[in-house]
């Protein structure tokens, strides 16, 4: 909602930014490039705290995020590229452009499926030479996986049964079984990826985020894994001297207090 203390909060922030820029010798001194990476930690912090569900530190990390935002278009501008305000109408245009079933009078019955597909179809139009053109290359593989089965799906690439995903899986997992026993470890690295992409396939179709999944499950095996340790070393041993057995009993208990 627009509200006048909203408008006042962002000039307040550009302000500042205007400030930090001249008085603050750290700040003076960034570029596109220092802020790089940090900018993708910002990001993933954020990510972080939606996992967790912490919504104190999304407020907090979605400010982080923004100041970023301002602090490229501010460099940008000091450059006589663009500044914040070409940014916003920029985004502005690209979203009432790109959901004319909101804005004008296309007819997507109500069905999230159809905009996506309307959004790939629209996006072909502006210019955009492939469908996989948007995926960024930097993004961490299995995201990226996922990410690019979404866009060829908007186009009608896919399996029409989600069901039919488990061949292809069961497939990969045996040409993989075959070059475990060749020994070539290219071959070997080469058919996991083909595996895990194929897992992600599946996740995908049966409504399954494979990131948010396996990170649900590592957050699992370090809870699991501090109370196995932290139980070891109340009995005043190390997990070295420990036989599986013996680790695998308290792991099992361990089992009871997940979250």
């Amino acid at each position: 909602m627009v509200t006048e203390k909203n408008l006042e909060s962002f000039g307040k922030l550009l302000k500042i930014m205007d400030e930090l820029r001249v008085k603050c010798p750290w700040d003076r001194e960034q570029t596109y490039d220092t802020l790089r990476n940090l900018t993708i930690e910002e990001t993933y912090e954020l990510a972080d705290a939606v996992t967790r569900k912490d919504i104190n530190e999304i407020k907090t990390e979605l400010g982080d995020l923004l100041l970023h935002i301002v602090f490229y278009a501010k460099i940008a501008s000091e450059e006589n590229h663009f500044d914040i305000k070409d940014v916003i109408d920029s985004l502005s245009e690209k979203l009432i452009f790109r959901h004319p079933h909101v804005f004008g009078d296309v007819d997507v019955k109500n069905d999230p499926e159809n905009v996506k597909k309307n959004w790939e179809e629209i996006k072909q139009h502006e210019g955009v030479q492939s469908v996989l053109a948007g995926v960024p290359v930097s993004l961490p593989a299995l995201i990226k996986a996922n990410r690019v089965q979404e866009k060829v799906r908007a186009v009608g690439f896919d399996w029409d049964k989600p069901e039919q995903i488990w061949d292809k899986v069961n497939e990969e997992l045996n040409e993989l079984k075959h070059e475990v026993k060749r020994g070539d470890q290219h071959e070997i690295e080469k058919e996991f990826g083909d595996l895990l992409f194929s897992v992600v396939n599946a996740a995908r179709l049966y409504g399954v985020d494979p990131e948010n999944a396996l990170e649900r499950t590592n957050r699992k095996f370090i809870q699991r894994f501090n109370y196995l340790e932290g139980h070891t070393i109340k009995k005043g041993r190390l997990l070295k001297d420990m036989t599986l057995e013996e680790m695998n009993e308290i792991w099992e208990e361990a089992k009871k207090y997940d979250s």
